[in-house]
This record gives structure tokens, sequence and C-alpha cells, in this order.
């Protein structure tokens, strides 16, 4: 039984040692602008900027292929942002991506929900918990307010509400944006 165990080990050893060779010697580098940009979305992969989720558009948005104002729930901040860090000049929301809005929250009645799954498939963030025929719940914390989840509802079950502000989600609110421009008297 010794002889099994001290076996075992050493193949485990021997596997994680090739295994750490191999993470170091085969590591593909990203692209930073793409990290930097990718950092700057808010990460609801809400498909809204007609791309797959937010890393596919930053990708677009450093391959200079797409414009920096296709993400409503960004809005107008991260627009900002990304101008800022890609030294572009900032432009209004575009108008075909939707339009912003606050950060919702999905949440689920739980006496309407026949457990179909319609919703857990269409979370693009794996936020929705629940089993065929039985009740599903949202993971709060976890919830992106991306929408996805509402359209395969057959029972509209689902409601997007504004999340509980509490000490630890309250931000201070951004100061507005002036476009002024100031000008000498002569």
């Amino acid at each position: 039984m010794l002889t099994a165990v001290l076996a075992i080990a050493a193949l485990a050893l021997i596997f994680g040692l090739l295994l750490g060779y191999a993470a170091v010697r085969f590591k593909v580098e990203g692209d930073p602008i793409v990290e930097q940009i990718d950092k700057l979305l808010p990460q609801t992969q809400c498909g809204q900027c007609s791309f797959a989720g937010c890393r596919p558009y930053a990708e677009a948005i450093a391959a200079d292929e797409v414009d920096i104002n296709r993400c409503p729930p960004g809005g107008e901040a991260t627009i900002q942002a990304l101008a800022d860090l890609l030294e572009r000049d900032p432009k209004p929301l575009d108008d075909e991506c939707g339009i912003e809005k606050p950060k919702m929250l999905a949440i689920i009645d739980e006496d309407r929900c026949i457990g179909c799954t319609l919703c857990i498939q269409a979370c693009p963030v794996d936020a929705i918990l629940g089993a065929a025929k039985q009740m599903h719940t949202v993971i709060a914390d976890e919830c992106t307010g991306c929408e996805l989840c509402l359209p395969p509802c057959p029972v509209d079950c689902i409601d997007m509400v504004e999340p509980e502000m509490t000490p630890e989600t309250w931000r201070w609110p951004e100061p507005a944006i002036s476009t002024k421009t100031t000008g000498t008297s002569s």
C-alpha cells in the first residue's frame, strides 16, 4: 500500500512539474491595450454593442474596427474613459445600440416561475440558479443587469429592478462633464 501511495505521489509531482513548465514555456501574451480597454468596459456581456461580450468588443476597438461609443451599460462615463485611454475624441452613445440606463438587477417571481431553464441558458454570466421544473433564483452579486433573461421567459416572471443602495455599493455622484470652452475676453 505504501508503494502505491508513493508511486501516485511521484506521478503527481512529475505531472505537476510538466504542467508548470508548459505553462511558462507556451504562455501566450495578450495585447496590453485590449486588457486596458476590457477593464474599462462594464462586463455585462449583454451584446448590445453587437459583439458577443465585452472582450470581443475590446478587441475590435483595439483593432480600430469599431467606435468607442457602442456600450449603453457603460454609458457616457465609459466612452469618456475609452477616449482618454485611446487619445480619441469622445462621441455620444450610438443610438443603434440602445440608451444609457441605470444598473438594474433581475428578480424572479418565484410563485410564477415554472422552471423552464430558458433564463439560465440565456444568462451570459451564470447568475441564475435552478433546475428543470424547479423554481429559479438570481444571484444578485453576479447579475449584471443585461436583460438577456427577459425575452426567453415564457411566463414573464422576471422583473428588472434597481439594486438597493448599501454602504458597499454607494458611490459618489459623477461630476457633470462641462462641454463649454473658456475663452479670453479682449
